[in-house]
C-alpha cells in the first residue's frame, strides 16, 4: 500500500483499529506479555498473540497492530536479544495475518513502532543522533516483515516522533504517527499537539493522531491535531490502564458500550481510524463496531 492509498481509504469513512495487545494479554494470564511489552508473549506464547487478534479481527477490526511495539534493536539489546529483531518482526506480522485469517476476515496489518525509552518519560529520549540511527534500523527491519503500513505510536517528544517519522517513511510505506497526550492537549513533553503534528507532517505520513491518552483528554487533543494538518487523524484512548509511570492516566474502567459512545465523538471530530489502546479488549472494538454500524 502507498501513503496515498491509506489516505484515501482512511477519508472514505472511519475505519476501526484493533484494542490493546499487551494489557488482553495479561488479562488473559499471558504473563510472559510483560517482558518487554509483548515481546516475552512472542518468544513464549505466540499462539496466544495470534489469539488476541483473531479476536479483533471477529469484533470488526480492519486493521490489527503487529506485536512490535518493542522489537527494536535498541530495545533488544538490554536482553542480549538483538539478533532475532528480524525474526521477531516477521512473527509478529504473520501472527496478525494468521489472526484475520483465523476470522475469515481481511483486514490490514500494521507494525507498530514506538518510543527507544519509556514512553512516559520524556526526560529519557536519546540524543538526535541515536534517535535518527535507532529508528532508520527498527523503520528497516519492520518494513522488511511486509506490513501493510507502519504506526508510530505512543511518542512523548516531537524531536524523537520527527526522527522516527523521517526513518519509517524512507521505506516507502504508509506511515502514522499518533502521540501520548495529557491534559491541556500537552504532549508529556509539555510541547502543544499542534507543534507535534507539524513536526511530523512529512511526505509520507498519512495520518497523525493520539493514543494512550486518558478518554477525557483526547477531544481536546485532536482538535488542536486538526488545528494543525488536514491529514487523517487517528485516536484510540488508554481505558485505565497505568502503573507507577503513568499516574496521568488514572482513571475507572469504562463499559466497551460507553466506551464506544466516546470513539463516535472522536469520529465526529475528525477522527479516521479510531479504536482502543492499553486496557480495552475485542468487546471494546465490538462495540465501536455496533456504533459506528448504528
Amino acid at each position: 500500500m502507498k501513503p496515498e492509498e491509506m489516505i484515501a481509504w482512511l477519508r472514505q469513512r472511519p475505519r476501526i483499529l484493533d484494542g490493546a495487545m499487551g494489557s488482553e494479554l495479561l488479562r488473559r494470564g499471558v504473563n510472559e506479555a510483560a517482558t518487554l511489552w509483548g515481546v516475552g508473549a512472542l518468544l513464549a506464547r505466540p499462539a496466544a498473540v495470534r489469539a488476541v487478534h483473531r479476536d479483533h479481527a471477529v469484533a470488526g477490526a480492519e486493521a490489527l497492530t503487529a506485536a512490535t511495539f518493542r522489537v527494536a534493536p535498541y530495545s533488544l539489546r538490554r536482553l542480549g536479544l538483538e539478533d532475532q529483531a528480524t525474526e521477531l518482526a516477521a512473527l509478529a506480522v504473520d501472527l496478525a495475518r494468521q489472526g484475520a485469517r483465523d476470522a475469515g476476515r481481511t483486514t490490514l496489518v500494521l507494525a507498530s513502532q514506538t518510543t527507544l525509552e519509556d514512553c512516559y518519560r520524556p526526560d529519557l529520549v536519546p540524543d538526535p543522533a541515536t534517535c535518527e540511527r535507532e529508528h532508520r534500523s527498527t523503520a528497516a527491519l519492520l518494513a522488511a516483515a511486509a506490513p501493510d503500513a507502519l504506526l508510530l505510536e505512543t511518542f512523548n517528544t516531537a524531536r524523537e516522533a520527527a526522527a522516527a517519522a523521517e526513518a519509517a517513511a524512507a521505506t516507502g510505506l504508509p506511515v502514522i504517527v499518533s502521540f501520548t497526550c495529557a491534559a491541556g492537549a500537552m504532549l508529556l513533553s509539555g510541547e502543544p499537539v499542534r507543534e507535534a503534528v507539524r513536526a511530523v507532517a512529512l511526505p509520507g505520513v498519512a495520518a497523525v493522531g493520539v493514543n494512550c491518552t486518558r478518554r477525557d483528554d483526547m477531544l481536546s487533543a485532536l482538535a488542536e491535531a486538526a488545528r494543525a494538518t488536514e491529514l487523517p487523524l487517528v485516536a484510540y484512548a488508554n481505558d485505565a490502564w497505568y502503573d507507577s509511570e503513568s499516574l496521568f492516566l488514572r482513571a475507572e474502567p469504562s463499559t466497551p458500550e460507553s466506551f464506544a459512545q466516546l470513539a463516535l465523538s472522536w469520529a465526529r471530530a475528525g477522527a479516521r481510524l479510531v479504536g482502543g489502546c492499553c486496557g480495552t479488549s475485542p468487546a471494546h472494538t465490538a462495540a465501536i463496531r455496533r456504533a459506528l454500524d448504528d
